[in-house]
C-alpha cells in the first residue's frame, strides 16, 4: 500500500484509520457525520474522527496547500473562519489508481450552511440578520487586508449569535491576503460578487419553494451594499469637528466599541487655524465585548452573546455594589451565582441543544417575555423553569437537527398544547404558525 503525505497541524493517529484508499463519493456510512453541506464546486463530506467532527474537500494538492496556509494566515489575523486541521496528499486506490487531495478543516460546532437553517422557509428578517453577518464579516476580512474573490452565503457558516448571527468564512481558496491593505477597486469587486452572488442563492430558495412569501432576493442581496458601507464608514471614515467639541473624540470611540470594534490607533489632527480637528481610525480590532468578557470570566463567546452577558454582569455589578470592589471580584460573583446556576439547571439530556451562552441569552428574553405578559418581576430560576419546560424542551438537539436533511420538516410533540411558546431563529411564537 502507497504511503500517503500528511501534513497536519496537531498530530492526530486516528486520521490513519479513515478510508482515504476510497474516493469520498464512496466512504461507507460508519464513517460519514450526516450534517448539511452548503453548495461546493467539490466533493465534500464530514467524518468522525474521535471525539469531533472533520470536514474534508477534495481538490488539487496546489489548491489544497494554498487555501491551508490562506486560513493558518486568516486564524492569526483572528478573522472568523474554520480551522485547518490537515492536508493529505498521495492518495491512491488498493489498485493504484491516482485519487485527489483532501483538504481537511475542523467542523465549526453549532454551525449551520445557510441552506439548512430553514425546513420550514427562509424569512425575510432572518434573511436580513445573514446578510448582515456577512457584511460585517467581509467588512473585518477587509480591514485584515483580505480579498475573497467568491463572497456568498454557500461559503459561509452562521452560528447564533443572542439573537443574531456570526458568520464564519469556510472557502479561501480564491482568496488573497495584501499586506498593504485593500483597494477601493478590490473592496468593490468583492462587494459587487457578493451581490449577485446572493441573489442568486435566494433567488434559488424562492424557486425551490423554501422562502416564505415577502423574501425579495434582489432587496435583500442589494443591503449588503449598504450595510457593508454603513460598517466601513463608521470604522474607518474621518470626522472633522469644531476644536470645542473634543467630546465627539469620545462619541466616535463608543460607537466603534458599541459595533464591537477596539480602536488600537487614533489618527488626531488640526488645521493651520487650530479651530478645527479631524479624526479617523489607523488599526481597528473586532471583538471589543468578547475580549473584555474573556479577561473577567474566562467565557469565550460569540460577540453579540458577549454583550448580553456583560449587560447582566454590570446589572449585577449595580445591584451589589460595593465600595472599592475590584471588578473581576464581582465578575467571579456574577458568574457562580448567575450564569452557572442557569446551565447547571438545564437538563443534561437537553443541555447539547444549544451553547450554554446562548441557553443564558434565551433565558434572559424568555423571563423578558413572562415579565411583560404577566405585567411583574420574575425571578430568574423561574423564567429557567419555564424556559426548559416551555421552549428548550421543544427544540430539537443541535446536532440531531444538524443530522437532518435541508428538506427535512420539523417535527413538534403531538403532545404541545396550544399557545406554547418555542423559540425558532431566536424569535418566540406560537408553534402552531410554524407548521
Amino acid at each position: 500500500m502507497t504511503s500517503l503525505d500528511i501534513t497536519a497541524a496537531t498530530v492526530e493517529p486516528a486520521l490513519l484509520d479513515l478510508p482515504w484508499h476510497l474516493p469520498l463519493e464512496d466512504w461507507p456510512a460508519e464513517n460519514i457525520a450526516a450534517l448539511p453541506k452548503g453548495l461546493s464546486r467539490h466533493t465534500v463530506r464530514f467524518a468522525h474522527l474521535n471525539d469531533h467532527v472533520i470536514a474534508i474537500k477534495e481538490t488539487l494538492p496546489e489548491l489544497a496547500k494554498r487555501e491551508y496556509e490562506m486560513l493558518k494566515s486568516l486564524l492569526k489575523l483572528d478573522v472568523p473562519c474554520v480551522e485547518p486541521f490537515a492536508i493529505i496528499n498521495n492518495r491512491k486506490t488498493e489498485s493504484g489508481e491516482e485519487l485527489m487531495s483532501v483538504l481537511i478543516t475542523r467542523h465549526l460546532k453549532f454551525s449551520l450552511p445557510y441552506r439548512a437553517m430553514w425546513s420550514q422557509g427562509l424569512r425575510p428578517e432572518t434573511a436580513t440578520r445573514l446578510v448582515d453577518a456577512l457584511a460585517l464579516l467581509l467588512v473585518r476580512l477587509h480591514i485584515a487586508g483580505f480579498f475573497w474573490g467568491d463572497v456568498s452565503l454557500s461559503n459561509t457558516l452562521f452560528r447564533r449569535d443572542a439573537g443574531a448571527f456570526a458568520a464564519y468564512l469556510v472557502d479561501a481558496e480564491t482568496g488573497q491576503l495584501y499586506e498593504g491593505g485593500l483597494s477601493r477597486g478590490q473592496r468593490d469587486n468583492d462587494l459587487e460578487i457578493a451581490r449577485v452572488n446572493i441573489a442568486g442563492e435566494l433567488m434559488d430558495l424562492i424557486a425551490s419553494g423554501n422562502a416564505a412569501p415577502g423574501v425579495d432576493a434582489v432587496a435583500t442581496s442589494n443591503r449588503i451594499v449598504s450595510k457593508y458601507t454603513e460598517l466601513w464608514e463608521a470604522l474607518t471614515g474621518a470626522e472633522t469637528f469644531e476644536v470645542g467639541e473634543r467630546w465627539k473624540i469620545s462619541r466616535r470611540v463608543e460607537r466603534l466599541n458599541e459595533l464591537g470594534f477596539d480602536i488600537e490607533e487614533l489618527s488626531i489632527k488640526t488645521d493651520g487655524s487650530g479651530t478645527t480637528v479631524k479624526i479617523q481610525p489607523k488599526v481597528v480590532d473586532a471583538g471589543h465585548h468578547t475580549r473584555r468578557l474573556l479577561r473577567l470570566t474566562g467565557l469565550d463567546v460569540e460577540e453579540n452573546q458577549a454583550r448580553r452577558l456583560l449587560n447582566s454582569l454590570d446589572e449585577y455589578r449595580l445591584k451589589h455594589e460595593r465600595p472599592g470592589a475590584d471588578e473581576e471580584v464581582l465578575a467571579h460573583e456574577w458568574l457562580s451565582r448567575v450564569f452557572e446556576p442557569v446551565v447547571l439547571a438545564i437538563p443534561k439530556e437537553l443541555s447539547g441543544r444549544l451553547e450554554p451562552a446562548e441557553i443564558f441569552h434565551q433565558v434572559l428574553e424568555h423571563r423578558w417575555y413572562i415579565a411583560e405578559n404577566e405585567q411583574r418581576g420574575v425571578p430568574l430560576q423561574e423564567a429557567v423553569d419555564s424556559y426548559v419546560r416551555n421552549v428548550l424542551v421543544h427544540r430539537r438537539d443541535e446536532e440531531a437537527y444538524l443530522g437532518a436533511t435541508t428538506t427535512e420538516a420539523i417535527t413538534l410533540p403531538e403532545a404541545v398544547p396550544s399557545g406554547t411558546i418555542i423559540a425558532i431563529d431566536d424569535e418566540e411564537t406560537d408553534w402552531r404558525d410554524l407548521v
